[in-house]
């Protein structure tokens, strides 16, 4: 491999990686908070506007 083009790509490998590091960190926060109970919403079912139907499903 060309060390020049590893050099041309170094930008956007970096911020690559770092994006992919965030999006696996969300998934892993919301995996847990999932299994711990805790709701994306907040629970909070007096200002939902879906009425908090979506706690009753199983998505």
């Amino acid at each position: 491999m060309d060390m020049h083009l590893l050099f041309d790509y170094l930008s956007t490998l970096i911020v690559s990686l770092l994006l992919i590091g965030l999006v696996v960190l969300i998934i892993y926060r919301m995996r847990k908070d999932k299994k711990q109970g805790k709701s994306c919403c907040g629970g909070n079912c007096g200002h939902c506007q879906m009425g908090c139907h979506h706690h009753d499903s199983n998505i």
